[in-house]
């Protein structure tokens, strides 16, 4: 299937799609929580669908993320879509728990799934899209390869599938920031006591001698749902072979975009594009539950 490439304008993709005012903002604002699993907590808000019969997004966050980071996102997706939406904080970030360090190699293709799967069956969320940013994508690819009945869809933004020198790169970069002071007095705003663990949890397993996603690649075959990728053509931390190989490995239903002038953070960078593809995704799921509709995904 090809790559699409897509210019970003100015067009407010939100009043377009449901005729209002794109100075409208969703009014429903649900502070966040923490939700009990047993031994670990996570911080969770949540967003109620605004119709009748709509899927949930449940967000994950990227290596650095939590749920607060995703900003005004959410509630863009809600106007955007009438979805449902989710966002939460893995342990080890946000005001989750904290985790243990080192964490293991696998936690992007075995730990974040497993914790993925432990929080939908504790919200007891039976219609679900995924999606997910960069660590978050590899995530929600790692768990659509389990094609779980409660997801209809999966969408991953700046997936890491391969790990390249440009991703080695920008995050020694990054780890030269922190060791200089100002990025670890910045991300603990968000991330308060987790920001040791938040920080090093990501980077000392990325830079591992021993780190590799192939566990992650050999599964992208099993998913059997649709599935949306986004990257960012100047993606800091990805070469568009990250697209390359998802698009060559996946034979369910999957559009691979590639949006120009824009880096590693779609929803900020390239919001109204992003925004359009995810309402035109969500819409061919919709779709393809009505027997009334035949729904394309190209």
């Amino acid at each position: 299937m090809p790559v699409h490439l897509i210019a970003v304008d100015c067009v407010n993709l939100r009043a377009l799609f449901l005729n209002v005012s794109p100075s409208m903002s969703c009014e429903i604002l649900v502070q966040p929580d923490l939700l009990d699993l047993g031994e670990i907590q996570l911080e969770v808000r949540h967003l109620p669908a605004s119709k009748p019969g709509q899927p949930t997004f449940v967000l994950l966050h990227e290596g650095l993320g939590c749920a607060a980071q995703w900003r005004d996102f959410p509630e863009q997706l809600l106007v955007a879509t009438g979805c449902g939406v989710l966002v939460y904080s893995r342990q080890g970030y946000g005001r989750s728990s904290p985790v243990s360090l080192p964490r293991p190699l696998d936690y992007l293709s075995h730990g974040g799934p497993v914790e993925l799967a432990r929080l939908l069956d504790a919200l007891g969320l039976n219609d679900v899209v995924l999606l997910g940013h960069s660590d978050g994508a590899s995530i929600v690819l790692a768990y659509a390869a389990l094609n779980d009945p409660r997801v209809w869809g999966s969408i991953a933004l700046a997936p890491h599938v391969l790990v390249e020198a440009r991703t080695l790169a920008g995050i020694r970069q990054t780890t030269a920031q922190w060791d200089a002071g100002p990025l670890r007095s910045q991300l603990m705003r968000h991330h308060g006591d987790n920001v040791d663990g938040a920080f090093h949890g990501w980077s000392d397993t990325w830079l591992h001698a021993d780190f590799s996603l192939e566990p992650l690649v050999a599964r992208l075959g099993e998913i059997t749902r649709p599935l949306l990728v986004i990257q960012g053509r100047d993606d800091q931390y990805a070469t568009p072979e990250q697209l390359t190989v998802i698009d060559a490995h996946v034979d369910a239903p999957c559009r691979c975009v590639l949006l120009e002038d824009c880096q590693h953070f779609p929803q900020r960078e390239a919001t109204q594009a992003t925004l359009g593809l995810i309402v035109d995704f969500v819409t061919a799921l919709m779709d393809d539950r009505d027997p009334q509709t035949a729904p394309v995904i190209s």
